[in-house]
């Protein structure tokens, strides 16, 4: 049987649904969507009787503001505190920048410090403000040199990962970030259309990889990452590309990320065969790539509002297993996207994570057989109350 045979009639409908959603224009990030958060984020900071949530440059912040300043050596930190305006702590030198990246018209105050003074003591005079409240909850994305530096300045207060916090902020998307994410799925579709013209016999990974770069390029989406993997190169699952030559029949996993509209990522994987000479392919690639499929509708199924993502993993895992290529799946089924490309709920044994309508994530099972040759099948889909809307809508049999 052939692997589109295994579609539904209602993942059929789903993904023309999905089809129309992102050919239409996204719905961009504005003020008012980030004062919202900010809103959201103070309200978490209150009911976890938290002093303050500590948010250095990443994508919390960029979720938060909209900035995409980078982080340096010198400490910049978001202080969100409940009942209280936003601060920027943050260099003298930095501040225009920030000003002009949202945060003034956001309404965010300035602390600024020069370089011989101690952003750590300007941020805990600002916590003690809030002195009935003494945990403090940081961004995952700060760096462990101000952890510590914050730590040895915060004695009388105790410092705790913020996931948990920021977990009820990102893990459902709203409409604005699916719109994008749509947008970005479908800019990357466009490109894998256009691979198997340039899967030919005698050109090199690297040639490919080239083409690839420009395609993305032209779709005014950047490029987080390209994975051109050829034969035995295509069972390294973070390969990227080499001067290895393609040859007629060949399997070659394809795999392409990056970031669209205010920042929201790609990321699709599909596996091809060299001049599309599936029937030249080793029979025992080409009925692996059924198992694959066969996981991943298996997945797609069990995913549903309510399930946890250990389920879902396993779902798709058990097929794979069964088949024989257990060992030959080495990573986890899927997981979250938004502004990182890889980000939380991750889809794994032991992650008891229940799944909610508008959680946006990968599936992508995969078979990893060294020295022969690899292969993945991922789409990035938002879980919806009958289950996930792929948003990406390129075919997903050999070719």
């Amino acid at each position: 049987m052939s692997s589109h045979n295994h579609s539904t009639a209602a993942e059929s409908a789903a993904d023309a649904a999905a089809d129309s959603a992102t050919n239409s224009t996204y719905i961009p990030v504005t003020a008012d969507h980030f004062r919202s958060r900010l809103a959201k984020a103070e309200k978490i900071v209150a009911e976890q009787n938290l002093a303050g949530f500590l948010v250095s440059p990443g994508p919390e912040f960029q979720y938060l503001t909209g900035s995409t300043f980078s982080s340096h050596e010198r400490a910049t930190f978001l202080v969100l505190r409940a009942g209280k305006d936003p601060v920027a702590v943050c260099p003298e030198t930095d501040v225009l920048t920030l000003q002009q990246e949202n945060l003034d018209e956001l309404g965010f105050r300035f602390e600024a410090w020069r370089d011989g003074q101690s952003p750590y003591e300007i941020t805990r005079k600002l916590l003690e403000e809030n002195s009935e409240h003494k945990a403090v909850a940081v961004a995952n994305a700060m760096t462990a040199d101000h952890v510590l530096r914050l730590d040895a300045a915060l004695p009388n207060h105790s410092i705790e990962l913020g996931s948990d916090a920021m977990s009820q902020l990102l893990l459902a998307k709203g409409e604005e970030e699916i719109s994008q994410l749509a947008a970005a799925a479908a800019a990357i579709d466009r490109v894998h259309e256009q691979v198997p013209a340039l899967l030919r016999d005698g050109v090199t990974e690297r040639e490919v990889a080239d083409k690839l770069h420009d395609l993305i390029l032209q779709e005014h989406h950047s490029i987080d990452f390209i994975i051109v993997g050829c034969g035995e190169n295509g069972a390294n699952p973070h390969h990227s590309f080499s001067d290895r030559v393609l040859h007629t029949g060949e399997p070659v996993v394809v795999d392409l990320g990056g970031a669209f509209g205010d920042g929201y990522r790609s990321d699709s994987t599909r596996t091809y065969v060299v001049d599309g000479a599936v029937d030249k392919a080793p029979q025992e690639f080409r009925d692996a790539y059924e198992v694959v499929t066969r996981a991943f509708h298996a997945a797609r199924e069990a995913a549903k509002p309510g399930a946890t993502a250990e389920s879902i993993d396993r779902a798709a895992r058990e097929i794979i297993t069964e088949a024989g290529y257990g060992e030959n799946f080495s990573h986890r089924l899927g997981h979250g996207i938004g502004l990182s490309t890889h980000e939380d709920p991750f889809y794994l044994e032991g992650n008891k994570q229940q799944v909610q309508e508008g959680f946006t994530f990968s599936i992508e099972p995969g078979i990893y057989v060294e020295g022969k040759w690899g292969m993945r099948l991922e789409d990035i889909v938002v879980l919806e109350e009958d289950g996930p809307r792929h948003l990406n809508q390129q075919p997903r049999e050999l070719r």
